[in-house]
């Protein structure tokens, strides 16, 4: 799979991991940074990460930030983007089976990277249910963001 995957300063060691796993997994990822821990805007590269999903360039996305919070809001802005702020396994898997979810967002403060680690990897491996209410469910959302 085509991973994009995005942070700011306050978690970029948590993206180094994921994106480390990822890569160990076969996926093919690409880094939208932040490339350090010095301080920085999350929107400029959520913004980057979300695109790049919105623009089919990857398949999904992971925003990281201190709490998932900002990222999340960032990546909603987009177009076609439904990212999902998760801090456990329990959401990850039905983001994915309900919501088709296409960015995951989280926070580096608020999980440690082993759950993190564990939320990315079921999300990634989730499937979208396909059940008919989940997709009106969606198809309702899509018309919102068509107004």
């Amino acid at each position: 799979m085509k991973i994009g995957i995005a942070c700011d300063h306050g978690a970029y060691e948590a993206k180094e991991a994921i994106k480390e796993m990822l890569i160990e997994e076969g996926h093919e990822v690409k880094d939208f940074g932040t490339y350090s821990t010095a301080s920085c805007d999350y929107p400029d590269f959520a913004y980057a990460c979300a695109k790049s999903v919105s623009e089919k360039e990857n398949e999904r996305g992971i925003v990281i930030c201190g709490t998932g919070i900002g990222v999340s809001i960032t990546a909603n802005k987009v177009k076609g983007i439904r990212c999902a702020l998760c801090s456990e396994t329990t959401s990850a898997r039905l983001t994915r089976e309900h919501n088709d979810s296409n960015v995951l967002a989280m926070g580096q403060r608020t999980c440690g990277i082993e759950i993190m680690k564990d939320i990315v990897h079921t999300w990634i491996n989730t499937p979208y249910s396909q059940d008919e209410r989940h997709q009106r469910r969606i198809d309702k959302i899509t018309e919102i963001e068509q107004k």
